[in-house]
């Protein structure tokens, strides 16, 4: 199959191309570069440097690279970045989905796997979350994210494109062959933060926020291993070409770890003593997130592979000792 992956130059995305070519199928990329990486990027796959929202370019490469179905994973995704600066979340994942599905009914494509998250949830009143949980996003990251599910929605009846919205929980960890790992500037998630540390030294983690409702007043998240996620997503393309019916899924582990168990878990794996010290809570954060998987699990036969902390963090620290100063492109 030929798939074009949008944001395929990304942490997440990068690990899609890899997996898809890997199961022999042939891979174009669409990515910015805003926070991607060239050199993340297969060199088996057609790279082409620009924007989801330029939809005479996107319409294009469906055209002549005759693609058969689209992977989005191009939108930004900072929580409290997007409490700053709505705008900019709105203008970026909003109107990037818009063009692409424009492009996607010019050019007759219509299979789409989507990059989508918990923060849809918001605050949930429930542990653990179902796909049936209401969705009550609390910055506006989490909003477009439920408005582009809800474009994707009226697209597919509209125009017939069929989509899958997988709503990840924490994405963490790296591929097994420590080739493709977390690289952002600045980097904003708990475990690369963590690691970072451990290889510098310099005593500058901070965990923020330990009032939260939780067992240890720490955040309480669900982590899903990168290549258990990414595994989700070829199932769901799957599951799209054989069936033709849109649906939503989580993609989590059902086990809920708060940030002081996951800096234990690190110091476990690394065998470093990695200082801390204690900040004011960021704005955007609710205070647990544990995905209910089971309709995943069910329905596309989602098995995942690496479900405990140490494992998790095992992949990632694989990558940070052999890439201390991440891809180094920039």
């Amino acid at each position: 199959m030929r798939v074009l992956v949008i944001g395929g130059a990304g942490y997440i995305g990068s690990v899609a191309v890899k997996k898809l070519i890997e199961q022999n199928n042939d891979v174009v990329v669409l990515d910015a570069l805003y926070t991607g990486h060239r050199k993340a990027v297969n060199p088996k796959a057609k790279f082409y440097h620009g924007d989801i929202e330029n939809k005479f370019l996107v319409s294009q490469i469906l055209r002549q690279e005759k693609i058969e179905a689209v992977m989005h994973f191009a939108a930004y995704s900072l929580v409290p970045e997007s409490v700053q600066n709505p705008l900019k979340y709105y203008d970026n994942n909003v109107s990037g989905m818009i063009a692409l599905l424009e492009a996607m009914k010019d050019a007759g494509v219509n299979y789409l796997v989507f990059s989508s998250s918990a923060a849809t949830y918001g605050i949930p009143k429930k542990l653990p979350i179902t796909e049936d949980s209401p969705l009550n996003p609390i910055s506006p990251y989490g909003e477009t994210k439920v408005m582009m599910e809800k474009i994707m929605h009226w697209a597919d009846k509209a125009d017939g494109i069929k989509s899958i919205a997988l709503r990840y929980f924490n994405v963490a960890g790296a591929a097994s062959d420590g080739s493709i790992g977390e690289d952002h500037s600045p980097e904003t998630h708990l475990i690369p933060n963590i690691l970072k540390s451990a290889v510098s030294g310099d005593g500058k983690f901070t965990i923020f926020g330990n009032d939260y409702d939780t067992k240890d007043g720490t955040n309480v998240r669900d982590y899903v291993q990168i290549e258990d996620l990414i595994d989700a997503h070829l199932l769901s393309l799957e599951y799209l070409i054989k069936t033709n019916k849109s649906d939503v899924f989580n993609l989590g582990t059902a086990h809920g770890y708060s940030n002081l168990e996951i800096l234990q878990a690190a110091r476990k794996v690394t065998n470093i003593e990695i200082p801390y010290t204690m900040g004011p809570r960021r704005a955007g954060d609710p205070d647990s997130l544990v995905a209910d998987s089971t309709k995943a699990r069910t329905i596309l036969g989602w098995e995942p592979q690496h479900e405990s902390a140490e494992d998790v963090m095992a992949s990632a620290w694989k990558w940070h000792q052999t890439h201390p100063q991440g891809y180094e492109d920039k």
